[in-house]
């Protein structure tokens, strides 16, 4: 049974900006992003993941921009570009969930831009991935979303700054 997850963060730097950067490489932006340590910096994976009472939990992933689509400004929402993905573990995929999400991406105000992140995921190992998950493995999986949007958000605020 798919999980819906849901996370945001914000830039502060306008729409059209965040907008060129995520629309020419949001497979860069996402790989670089995640980067945690440089010692990781030999590493063409992205990485998920979270710290939980001190222990790190993550894996590298795959992540697959399917397609990226920029929507008009209508009467009661701005314009917006969606950001189709999908990802799992490179090398546990039976282990971790397989994600499907979109990023939304719009201005708030002339000089912040949201990012929004809504996806579902399938739990892992059948059954009993799906009573780990119900017991524990939700909240992580949302922790690690929430980190993902947050590292996302971060190297886009840097990179736009320079």
């Amino acid at each position: 049974m798919s999980k819906i997850i849901r996370a945001y963060d914000y830039v502060n730097h306008p729409y059209q900006q965040v907008k060129g950067l995520l629309s020419s490489d949001a497979s860069g932006v996402f790989r670089n992003a995640t980067k945690v340590a440089a010692l990781r910096a030999k590493s063409v994976a992205s990485e998920l993941h979270i710290n939980i009472a001190g222990i790190k939990i993550g894996t590298d992933i795959d992540i697959s921009v399917k397609t990226i689509e920029d929507r008009p400004q209508k009467l009661k929402s701005p314009e917006t570009t969606l950001i189709h993905l999908e990802w799992e573990s490179s090398k546990m995929p039976n282990l971790f969930p397989f994600m499907k999400a979109e990023l939304s991406v719009y201005p708030l105000t002339s000089t912040e831009t949201q990012l929004v992140l809504e996806g579902t995921y399938e739990p892992p190992l059948g059954l009993l991935g799906s009573v780990l998950d119900a017991a524990l493995g939700h909240r992580i999986a949302e922790a690690a979303v929430h980190q993902f949007i947050t590292d996302v958000a971060v190297y886009l605020r840097t990179e736009l700054s320079k």
